[in-house]
């Protein structure tokens, strides 16, 4: 079971890598927003791995934490590229 564990934290290492390319080479800054918003779901199953793997539940808090910052921070980017005010 560990090697599965240990094969997805590298792939979702490698996926990281992909999106900080994603970021450095998107034309638009939607293109980076996605990749932004991606690097954060990734984030969350990076945490949620290391939760199994190490049997802390410290890691899943800080999933959980980091999955509602990630929705807030979409949503007040996506305002931001509308060219909307926050309030609206």
């Amino acid at each position: 079971m560990t090697e599965f564990i240990y094969a997805g934290l590298i792939l979702l290492t490698l996926g990281i890598f992909l999106c900080l390319r994603r970021m450095a080479s998107g034309p638009t800054a939607p293109d980076r927003a996605v990749a932004i918003e991606i690097m954060g779901i990734i984030l969350v199953g990076f945490c949620t791995l290391l939760s199994i793997l190490t049997g802390e539940d410290f890691y899943i808090s800080v999933a959980i934490g980091w999955a509602l910052l990630s929705f807030i921070g979409s949503l007040a980017l996506g305002k931001y590229l509308e060219g909307k005010d926050f309030d609206e």
